[in-house]
């Protein structure tokens, strides 16, 4: 699933603490970005309403709460976020076949009101090194493909993974996923605390379907300008695909 254009593929990260400053940077890229990601900062600080008044303000948004309890539990969490109308909501496969399961089953019954669900495989700031301290004796990239098998198995609808694993899942066959990466740095910007990144433009040619982009973009001086210069590389990458 790979939106036709590149202004629908651009996911930005409100990773900021308040609704003032959420809703300013929805209003500031209005017409250069439609879906927006709400992860545990914000929706901790401001709860359901955060996703009430985005899609007021005529966004759409990207719940990232990584869900990972038991199945009931995650089941119900997702009837909620149905309620609500997000557009994609992530789930951490970490939880397991049936709590992913549950989930599409939850998803399933809202019909149209669906979201996309979204498994979480490992996170871009865990390299192999610490991979290895908590027990995985896999690399990245292959633990990354066991877990995207998991969530194609149990109908998720994509995975979000870094962007260096993006070719080798392209080539595995997992069927209708998409892939939605974040980890993604402005060209010639350092990395901060991603260990696996790579620029946009990288991002869509290795096969990306959404990119997620924080700091770039929400800590720029302009950040028009800057979500500008990240669609750029992206619409240039696309005419290379």
């Amino acid at each position: 699933m790979h939106p036709p254009q590149p202004r629908e593929r651009l996911i930005v990260a409100l990773d900021v603490p308040t609704l003032e400053e959420a809703l300013r940077l929805v209003r500031a890229l209005r017409g250069q970005v439609r879906i927006f990601k709400v992860g545990l900062q914000l929706y901790t600080a401001l709860g359901p309403d955060i996703v009430r008044r985005i899609r007021e303000a005529d966004g759409e948004v990207f719940l990232d709460l990584k869900l990972h309890d038991i199945p009931n539990t995650v089941g119900n969490a997702l009837s909620e976020a149905c309620r609500l109308g997000v557009r994609m909501a992530t789930l951490h496969t970490l939880g397991g076949p049936r709590m992913l399961e549950r989930a599409r089953e939850a998803a399933d019954q809202a019909g149209a009101a669906a979201p996309k669900l979204l498994g979480v495989t490992v996170l871009t700031s865990l390299s192999g090194e610490e991979l290895a301290r908590m027990g995985f004796n896999e690399r990245p990239e292959a633990l990354v493909l066991r877990l995207a098998r998991m969530a194609a198995d149990c109908r998720l609808d994509g995975v979000v993974c870094s962007p260096l694993e993006l070719a080798r899942l392209g080539r595995e066959g997992l069927g209708p996923l998409f892939f939605v990466t974040p980890g993604i740095r402005a060209a010639g910007a350092p990395s901060d605390d991603q260990s696996r990144t790579l620029t946009a433009g990288e991002a869509i040619r290795a096969g990306a379907g959404y990119i997620v982009v924080g700091r770039p973009i929400v800590r720029a001086p302009d950040p028009a300008t800057a979500a500008e210069g990240i669609l750029a590389e992206m619409e240039a990458a696309v005419k290379l695909l």
